[in-house]
Parts: C-alpha cells; structure tokens; sequence
C-alpha cells in the first residue's frame, strides 16, 4: 500500500509550507486525484486519517479528494477522448499514435488553515 507514502509525502510537504508561514494548525486539505495516478482514493482516505492523529498540526484535519478524469490526447487527428472507456487506441480515427495529457496526477490543490 504506497497510499500511506504518498500520505507522510503530503504532509512532510504541508508542514514545510505551515512552518514558513507561521501556521498552527491544518483544517482541510483538498487533493486533486487522476483517475489512472494508480492512488487509490479510499486507501487515501484512511492513510489520512490514521496519520492526522499522530500529527498535532492535523488533528481534526479533513481530506477532500477531486477526482481529474483521465484524458488522452491523439497526434493523428489532434482530438481528445476519455482514456479510460477507449484505452490507447483513438476512437475517432483508429491511430495508436496517442498519449495521456490529464489523468495521472496527485496534486494539492488547497490547504485552509486557521
């Protein structure tokens, strides 16, 4: 389970930016998931929890998940499609010749403090 790495990573990070400014406690973080970033969101979710508790500056702390849906991109016929109900292959015109432009991403996207 590699959720719970990405979780200390997450906040090692948070905590750097709370400590340069000045911030004493976290109350929500909000993390922009990709729908193929291979993180999944429910063991996220518990990792979070679980690690919130041994951290005082995230006692309480809430974590919000947006999903970013997978796009993929095609050289071919320059269109965009869902990756994940088409796979590698274009639905448009059938080229291989594609590659992932949004999908696989784990960002933070916000963090509210007091």
């Amino acid at each position: 389970m590699h959720e719970l790495g990405v979780t200390f990573h997450i906040m090692d990070h948070i905590e750097k930016v709370a400590e340069e400014n000045d911030v004493s406690h976290v109350h929500k973080v909000v993390i922009e998931l990709g729908e193929v970033s291979t993180v999944i969101a429910s063991y996220l979710q518990k990792c979070w929890t679980w690690a919130a508790k041994k951290r005082p500056i995230f006692e309480g702390c809430v974590l919000a998940i947006e999903t970013l849906p997978a796009i993929t991109y095609c050289e071919a016929c320059e269109q965009t499609y869902p990756t994940v109900p088409q796979g590698k292959i274009c639905p448009h015109c059938g080229s291989d010749k594609t590659y992932l432009v949004q999908g696989n991403e784990c960002n933070i996207k916000e963090i509210e403090v007091e």
